[in-house]
């Protein structure tokens, strides 16, 4: 990984970020209204979690057919992504809650999703959030060798059919959490000594990481064999429930970045990037459905990203009412707003950066 010190421009055409952070503060003071969750959050939190735990109490409990099982286990997928995307995400940027142990403990609900809160928080928080897209410091765009996601990344022939296969891959996303991505990731923040917040104890930070995995293996694999389950429906289970949930959360992801209208730049020789940091993530980042309840609902106000970045740290239950706020104020200073009018659009658009990044650069 690259890592050279990165240094955004102080300078910001017309203040443009002033006037907005001033117009979106005002708006919350007008109407007398918390930045963080409030009741139709809390209601959305208790959806996910009923989709992650109701059938999986079901199965356990009642003698159900086969393929019934598989259908629950693909309903608990899509729980575990509903509880990643609007409680997880909303709660470790210390926006579900004005409280912090609130945040805390709904942030932890992470552990029950295969992962950790110290390698989430510096990936995503700090990693992505400070140096969106630019290649070598946001890992949400360093995919290995096996998808190129970035025009700045080496070129394989592989890379000719990732349009192909690219979003079969996309569903182990959470399996190389559960496995693998936790242990490296933990290696390499602490080597780096990297943190979102106080810095943690090695020792205590590895301690946690390791009972965690335990406790989650214990919960979706020794629990079930102690049930009487085959270790292959175990396996076979284990897999629908990551499977699904990967796909819809890899697919959200690079949706709001990896895009024909979304930009991949680089620092100069000096380290220093063209634009200051928010004027940056409106060049780097794009929405999606934005008339659309449901996927709203559903992906936790990821399908605004654009707001989600410029104001992590607002709970996304507000995004629709703010979003008005960005795309005027954008506007007025001549500033691009990446927007797709449905998922549908931006999954085709996404499909064609895939096959466009996959060509050979000479041929592209």
């Amino acid at each position: 990984m690259n890592k050279q010190a990165l240094t955004f421009s102080r300078t910001d055409p017309a203040k443009f970020f002033k006037t907005l952070n001033k117009r979106v503060n005002d708006y919350f003071k007008d109407n007398n209204i918390k930045r963080t969750g409030n009741w139709k959050l809390y209601t959305k939190a208790i959806v996910m979690f009923s989709l992650l735990i109701v059938p999986v109490v079901l199965i356990f409990t009642v003698d159900l057919p086969a393929w019934v099982q598989v259908i629950f286990m693909m309903i608990v997928g899509v729980g575990m992504a509903g509880v990643g995307m609007n409680v997880m995400h909303d709660a470790n940027h210390g926006s579900f809650s004005s409280k912090k142990w609130v945040n805390k403990l709904m942030g932890s609900s992470i552990y029950i999703l295969a992962g950790n809160d110290y390698n989430w928080k510096v990936q995503h928080n700090v990693l992505h959030h400070t140096y969106t897209n630019i290649q070598g410091h946001d890992e949400d765009i360093d995919a290995g060798r096996i998808i190129r996601f970035s025009k700045h990344t080496k070129w394989l022939k592989i890379h000719k059919y990732q349009k192909y296969y690219a979003f079969f891959l996309y569903g182990l996303l959470t399996v190389n959490w559960a496995i693998t991505t936790d242990f490296k990731q933990t290696f390499v923040y602490l080597k780096r000594k990297l943190s979102y917040g106080k810095f943690p104890n090695p020792a205590t930070q590895w301690t946690k990481l390791i009972i965690g995995k335990v406790l989650y293996y214990t919960i979706w694999v020794v629990l079930p064999l102690v049930l009487g389950f085959a270790w292959w429906q175990v396996l076979i289970g284990f897999f629908i429930m990551h499977y699904t949930a990967g796909i819809i959360l890899s697919v959200i992801f690079q949706l709001a970045h990896v895009m024909p209208n979304t930009e991949m730049p680089l620092p100069d020789e000096n380290g220093n990037m063209k634009n200051t940091w928010a004027i940056h993530q409106l060049f780097t980042t794009s929405n999606f459905s934005p008339k659309s309840w449901i996927v709203e609902f559903y992906t936790g106000g990821l399908n605004r990203q654009v707001e989600h970045h410029l104001f992590a740290q607002i709970s996304h239950i507000h995004y629709n009412r703010i979003a008005k706020i960005v795309k005027e104020t954008a506007k007025e200073f001549s500033l691009p707003y990446n927007e797709y009018d449905t998922i549908w659009k931006a999954i085709y658009e996404h499909y064609n950066q895939l096959k466009i990044l996959g060509k050979k650069p000479s041929l592209a």
